[in-house]
């Protein structure tokens, strides 16, 4: 390979790495503010007089579907929850599925809606005697929805008491497919954490005003019930293909700050991980399934799914170019000396910092470790998807080829 290809590979992956993660919010933001108009919904404020409100006989009614898996720790909190939420009983229904838990999941649930404040809603509690995972849940429940709006949520996650209220509100515009609110942590396992989901509350305002919020949170978010189309069952990301699915059939996906959902439990750095791993895994899958939503009719759209979404797909993958290709250069090129040595220390004292354990008292390390991290999960995640899917294609070559010669 030239020198002057190296040159040029080191380059652009240097270039990425600046863009990704200071280029495009700065660019997002200002494109945001630029472009606000009427059709870019972020706040769901009312407009203080009558034309602003929904009377209770124009309300749509909601289905709130709720996967659970060993969930005992929080499934009291959660249906106690839902039944202080401010619409009409009689407008919406609850399901929760207890999908084949070896816990007390099940008995708990049915045993907090004898409860006095929990009698009057209309939840209904299924029991999958196997667990068949979420993907097979949602496929399942959802077929059989005929509500108009459909809600899905975590078993961790609380909801603001005026949740459905703020979010019907947007579904008026025949535009809206998607409502999102804003996900905050009640304990953030660190302080990188805490900075993380702050960025990504930011970046969802922002994107929202460009032309749809790109993917949603599990922990609660609302669509159209006759637009939900069936996933298929290696889904990784269920709450990231439900809402592409509907912004790639010409739907936006809105973000209103004032929608609330409160995540309960606090995950540990190897919860975290797994997390992060599951996660790199499923943006490769959908990088791969949505790569249309690149194309220039989906705009604003495009753009936002190629810079926040592709790009930390790759990230991981450009870091390394850009690291190996500044120590390759660095010899004959002073500005690639200085990309080096600066990349080289921070991963020093990222690797420092964990073997040694220390850091947790500087907020500055903190994020600086969840941030690296998060690259590193990616790394694995992509990785290991790209070879499951390399063995299951030549799985299927190797059976097709089997058939064709029994045949």
């Amino acid at each position: 390979m030239s020198t002057l290809l190296i040159s040029l590979l080191t380059s652009l992956s240097i270039f990425l790495i600046i863009y990704h993660h200071a280029g495009y919010p700065l660019l997002l933001h200002f494109l945001s503010k630029r472009l606000r108009s009427n059709n870019a919904i972020d706040t769901g404020n009312d407009t203080g007089n009558d034309n602003g409100r929904l009377y209770q006989q124009d309300l749509p009614s909601i289905s709130i579907v709720i996967p659970a898996y060993n969930e005992e720790q929080f499934i009291a909190e959660k249906i106690r929850n839902l039944s202080i939420l401010n619409y009409p009983p009689d407008k919406f229904n609850i399901v929760i599925a207890s999908d084949g838990s070896t816990d007390s999941t099940y008995e708990t649930a049915l045993k907090t809606l004898k409860e006095s404040e929990c009698r009057h809603c209309a939840i209904k509690v299924v029991k999958f005697e196997k667990n068949v995972g979420k993907i097979a849940i949602l496929n399942s429940l959802i077929s059989t929805i005929d509500t108009e709006i459909l809600a899905l949520s975590d078993v961790s996650s609380l909801i603001s008491i005026d949740a459905l209220q703020l979010a019907v509100k947007h579904f008026r515009d025949p535009a809206v497919g998607v409502v999102n609110g804003m996900y905050r942590l009640l304990n953030p396992g660190s302080e990188g954490e805490k900075k993380y989901w702050e960025y990504q509350s930011k970046l969802k305002s922002d994107e929202a005003r460009l032309g749809s919020v790109i993917g949603s949170h599990g922990a609660f978010y609302l669509l159209r019930t006759h637009l939900f189309r069936s996933l298929p069952a290696d889904t990784i990301n269920d709450d990231f293909m439900i809402p592409m699915q509907i912004v790639k059939q010409g739907y936006r996906s809105i973000y209103d700050a004032n929608i609330i959902a409160l995540e309960m439990e606090q995950a540990k750095v190897s919860q975290d991980s797994n997390r992060r791993f599951r996660i790199s895994a499923g943006n490769l899958q959908q990088a791969l399934r949505l790569k249309s939503l690149l194309l220039p009719r989906y705009r604003g759209t495009a753009f936002t799914f190629a810079s926040g979404k592709v790009l930390r797909v790759l990230m991981p993958y450009l870091m390394i170019i850009a690291f190996l290709g500044s120590i390759y250069l660095s010899f004959d090129h002073t500005v690639f000396l200085i990309f080096g040595i600066t990349q080289a220390l921070i991963y020093a004292l990222y690797f420092s910092l964990e073997i040694l354990n220390i850091g947790d008292s500087s907020k500055l390390l903190q994020t600086l470790k969840y941030l690296l991290r998060g690259h590193i999960n990616s790394l694995k995640g992509s990785a290991h998807y790209m070879k499951f899917s390399f063995q299951n294609t030549i799985s299927k070559k190797t059976e097709k080829a089997y058939q064709n010669l029994i045949h």
